[in-house]
């Protein structure tokens, strides 16, 4: 059985018609404003912040996109005799679980922006009812439990990552045999050194990403190609007639 890892950032959901954030179209780019929606000190302070934030989810790219080329083939390997397959994901928008990747194999770094959580009790309930609520005319939709401040189960900027996510992420990377780095600039931590942690540990690195990374004299394979055509065919190779 060969441990595939796949770490994906956002570059791999561009195709379904996400933006990335960084990118020469991304959204920090356009607005830089909004990056303050995301962070979690202004978000918390500022009713108008939430707000905003709230619009921001409502009118999300994720609720139309589905699925491209790339989540289709990481799940089809998944499927294969042979492999296990871990995704380590830097998105929150749950597209490798649409795609047919079983949710308990799927890592969400930086949490899911189908969910909510209370920032007062935790308890976490769907993003589709809090966003209903919003359409209903809450502007800043309240936990219903406690009354508190509602936030996407997100990592916002200024939180940390739930440490036994990553933990199992680290473990993972370290037993990886064949370990892809996918639409990531490789540049946030910790998420990007995990790409470092599975080529010390032997594994086999796969860097697919339009631009330079940090990581890249450490990769075996450096593929600058479009992700929705690249990807597939990556895993398609590993599937050959050699079996893996």
């Amino acid at each position: 059985m060969t441990l595939v890892a796949i770490l994906s950032g956002a570059g791999i959901s561009t195709d379904s018609g996400i933006p990335d954030y960084r990118g020469p179209g991304g959204l920090w780019r356009r607005d830089p404003e909004a990056e303050k929606l995301v962070t979690y000190d202004y978000y918390m302070a500022d009713p108008d912040i939430r707000r905003r934030a709230w619009q921001m989810r409502r009118d999300s790219p994720t609720w139309r996109a589905r699925p491209n080329a790339a989540h289709r083939a990481v799940a089809e390997l998944e499927k294969r005799p042979g492999f296990a397959v871990r995704v380590i994901t830097q998105n929150v928008d749950g597209l490798h679980q649409v795609a047919g990747m079983p949710d308990r194999k799927v890592l969400e770094l930086h949490g899911t922006s189908r969910s909510v959580v209370c920032t007062g009790c935790h308890l976490r309930s769907s993003m589709e009812d809090a966003l209903a609520r919003v359409e209903a005319g809450e502007e800043d939709p309240s936990c219903l439990a406690c009354g508190g401040i509602l936030k996407s189960a997100t990592v916002m900027f200024g939180q940390r990552l739930d440490p036994q996510v990553l933990s199992e992420a680290m473990a993972i990377a370290k037993a990886s045999e064949i370990f892809v780095a996918v639409g990531t600039s490789l540049q946030v931590q910790p998420a990007a050194s995990l790409a470092g942690i599975a080529a010390e540990h032997g594994a086999r690195l796969s860097i697919v990403n339009a631009d330079p990374t940090p990581y890249d004299e450490l990769a075996d394979e450096l593929i600058r190609e479009p992700i929705g055509t690249a990807l597939p065919k990556l895993l398609a190779a590993l599937r050959g007639p050699s079996g893996g």
